[in-house]
């Protein structure tokens, strides 16, 4: 079942350890792609010195303070596209970045190359596009929460949140 607007209208800790384990699908060349989410990461607003929403709002940053589903992608290091899904109602930056999905697409950069995911889906709905979308299969996973990484230029404090959720075991599936 396709995710809808309700389920990422929610605030970003909610959202992220119930998106670990979900199935990110994407029409590409090849065919449609389902891959599953292994690896998430909170981004929570203005007061979070981690989040691309901590200096305001800017042009690269307009998509973050749409509404829950709307797709937040970024280049990173100048050459790799991260994708993000905004999370919570408009004027409230959040986000979810999706960091890897099961190997051997263990990396956000690595992910996105391999769906085709660059900037053409910046600001675009992950719940209505007819090229990409999240898909939930009934699979439930046990997580572990862990320090989020890559984010050296924050706060410790918000370095030490427990705000990554990495997919362990599968514990059932809904029928």
């Amino acid at each position: 079942m396709r995710l809808g607007d309700d389920f990422f209208r929610r605030d970003a800790r909610e959202v992220a350890p119930e998106l670990a384990g979900k199935l990110l699908a994407c029409k590409t060349a090849q065919g449609v792609s389902a891959l599953r989410i292994a690896e998430t990461e909170i981004y929570l607003g203005e007061a979070d010195t981690a989040c691309h929403a901590h200096k305001g709002r800017t042009p690269r940053t307009d998509a973050l303070y749409r509404s829950g589903g709307t797709i937040y992608v970024y280049l990173c290091y100048g050459m790799h596209w991260l994708i993000n899904i905004v999370t919570a109602e408009e004027e409230n930056p959040q986000c979810v970045l999706i960091r890897a999905c099961e190997r051997p697409f263990d990396g956000p950069g690595k992910l996105t190359r391999r769906l085709g995911i660059d900037k053409r889906f910046y600001g675009e709905s992950i719940c209505t596009h007819p090229d990409i979308w999240i898909e939930d299969d009934g699979a439930r996973y046990a997580l572990e929460a862990l320090p989020r990484v890559g984010i050296g230029y924050a706060s410790e404090e918000d370095q030490a949140r427990p705000w990554r959720y990495v997919i362990r075991e599968k514990l059932q599936s809904e029928e």
